[in-house]
């Protein structure tokens, strides 16, 4: 912020210098023409009358007005070079610097950082210098014309202007190219949080803004969008933009009135190849490949033909739904480590990240998705998942491999398949209870049990499932009748059984029948020590059902079901649990089950949902 505002000072600074020396060449212009009125005048008088004393004195008076005009000529030119030499500065340093820092804070917002703003004080920056560097490119155009009346020897006009307007050009050259920004990355509606992304025959937008906002440009420039403008032989498909993909940038669809264009109506479609080659068939896979949208167009302003091109981060082109979670980890790994704009060759050879890096980066996905992020405490979890080891999240290198492409230990599925999917588990079946904090989620069963062994009987915590992809399970604490610390874990829930009950109803209502057959909820205290009910309460979906009632109008009315998820304990420890789903079960089905089967159906039919996960 500091820097900015050092930045916001100096071009204010510039405007300023500009403006004063507008009134300098304004004084210059008067002063000439003082000089031209009395020149004609003496011209004017006869051969005979020069040689009176008045005409002397007067030919003395325009010696000195020549004197002050030469000065004064001086004076502006040197103004001038010097707000060019400051202008430089701030066009080649400072403005630049920002623009990057910009262009870096977008790339991190678009995996999930924090929001990146700044874009409107940039194009404040970008249009004040512009106006003053036209505003000193006409008083360039200015000096000229009073060359064209009065020159003289050693007049230095003709010795400056030229290279003066040189560098003004230059400055405006560059500034114009370095203000065409893609304001929003390609991203598709569909899909919000995860830009760069792009499915083929599917709408996409993305926008764009001129940072030199002036109102001689609205509607002025048209631009134009392509997909991999210059192939790439990394790999072997190629993409053509349907839909508009030319359009006029204008002041009137931003609501803070920026010059840009937004193109809303793109799709991306593949060619077909004549060689019959399939992208996955290269050197990487489809979601490894990178691919460039590019944007030109041309400013045409005060005899100034300025072209301009831009390109979005890299995207990546999928073709089916299922491929977006391999597809959305290239983008995160590619706009980690990096600041280069364009490096489609990037997973030839990925470049390691450093823990430290990608731990920040899975926080942001949880903040960014689903509305909270890590703690240090989980995200040590993660790093030990990710590294199998007790290291320093500072120096540790990680590939991409260990990340993406190789399979857990021991599991059929990668870390970031696994991560993936307690994403949508959160998502979409327990978002409430996370955004609470209700949820634990990344505790190795280890730890698990060092945090439960000291704690009331009943108290439990929920963590997600390292044997399962999607997964949720919860684990609680008793003590035999000599003392003895046991803990439970139930089988993991899924978003097939979530979508059939809320899981916060899961917890009022789940039940454990014990050796005497009467059912029970082990489940008092969420760790580590708040009620039940306290932490859950908001979330039920319902109030535990009340004590059934007649229904009016003297109708027999219904015993009213309840579905609960019950569990078996087994009395003899020595008997493996038996996997099996939870089956929601009412009271009264119960009560009929234990009255017409015998214990051995009973127990085979509740065998225990616990495992070792």
């Amino acid at each position: 912020m500091e820097r900015q505002r050092n930045v916001e000072h100096k071009v204010s600074a510039v405007k300023n210098s500009a403006q004063m020396t507008e009134q300098d060449v304004k004084y210059l212009e008067d002063l000439q023409e003082e000089f031209d009125l009395r020149y004609k005048t003496i011209q004017s008088i006869e051969h005979t009358n020069k040689n009176s004393v008045a005409v002397k004195q007067e030919m003395l008076l325009l010696q000195e007005m020549l004197n002050t005009l030469d000065y004064k000529r001086k004076e502006v030119l040197s103004k001038m070079t010097q707000i060019i030499k400051e202008a430089e500065a701030l066009v080649n340093n400072l403005l630049t610097e920002e623009l990057v820092d910009w262009k870096r804070r977008q790339q991190i917002a678009c995996i999930g950082g924090p929001l990146h703003n700044g874009l409107d004080q940039l194009q404040n920056c970008f249009t004040l210098m512009a106006e003053s560097l036209f505003q000193i490119r006409r008083q360039l155009e200015k000096l000229d014309e009073l060359l064209v009346k009065l020159t003289y020897e050693g007049d230095p006009i003709p010795l400056q202007r030229p290279h003066l307007l040189e560098r003004v050009n230059f400055l405006l050259y560059s500034l114009f190219q370095s203000s065409f920004v893609v304001e929003r990355q390609p991203c598709m509606p569909t899909h919000p949080q995860r830009p760069l992304v792009l499915k083929t025959l599917i709408q996409f937008t993305v926008k764009l803004r001129l940072l030199i906002r002036l109102p001689e440009l609205n509607y002025q420039i048209k631009v134009k969008a392509a997909i991999d403008r210059n192939a790439s032989t990394i790999s072997n498909r190629r993409f053509i933009l349907c839909g508009t993909h030319v359009k006029a940038m204008n002041m009137d669809e931003s609501a803070n009135g920026s010059l840009s264009v937004e193109f809303r109506h793109l799709q991306p479609k593949e060619m077909k190849s004549c060689t019959g080659n399939k992208g996955s068939e290269g050197p990487q896979m489809v979601t490894e490949e990178l691919h460039s949208i590019t944007f030109e167009t041309q400013v045409c302003l005060y005899g100034l033909t300025i072209d301009l091109e831009t390109s979005s981060l890299p995207v990546v082109m999928i073709s089916n739904v299922s491929q977006l979670p391999s597809a959305w980890a290239s983008i995160i790994w590619y706009n980690l480590p990096t600041s280069e704009p364009q490096n489609l060759a990037f997973f030839n050879n990925p470049p390691p990240g450093t823990l430290n890096q990608v731990l920040e980066v899975l926080s942001w996905q949880f903040s960014s998705y689903v509305g909270r992020g890590l703690n240090s405490d989980q995200l040590s979890m993660l790093a030990d998942k990710l590294t199998g080891l007790q290291v320093s999240y500072g120096d540790h290198q990680l590939s991409w491999s260990k990340f993406c492409k190789e399979h857990l230990p021991g599991k059929s599925f990668t870390f970031w398949a696994w991560l993936e999917a307690i994403l949508e588990l959160i998502k979409k079946h327990i978002l409430p209870l996370w955004i609470d904090g209700c949820i634990m989620g990344f505790v190795s069963k280890e730890k698990e049990r060092n945090l439960l062994k000291d704690k009331m009987p009943g108290t439990f915590l929920l963590r997600f499932s390292e044997s399962n992809l999607g997964g949720i399970t919860f684990t609680w604490v008793s003590r035999s009748e000599n003392g003895e610390v046991n803990f439970h874990s139930v089988e993991p829930y899924n978003k097939g059984r979530l979508t059939a009950l809320p899981f916060a109803d899961i917890l009022r209502d789940y039940k454990v029948i014990m050796a005497d057959n009467v059912p029970e909820n082990p489940l008092k205290y969420l760790y580590p020590d708040i009620p039940k009910d306290k932490a859950f309460g908001k979330h039920y979906s319902s109030q535990p059902n009340e004590a059934p009632r007649p229904m009016e109008g003297g109708t027999k009315g219904y015993v009213p079901s309840v579905f609960i998820p019950v569990s078996k304990i087994l009395s003899d420890s020595t008997d493996p649990p038996s996997p099996s789903d939870l089956l929601p079960m009412s009271p009264s089905v119960y009560a009929v089950l234990r009255e017409h089967l015998s214990p051995t159906v009973m127990e085979t039919a509740l065998s225990s949902p616990y495992s070792a996960d």
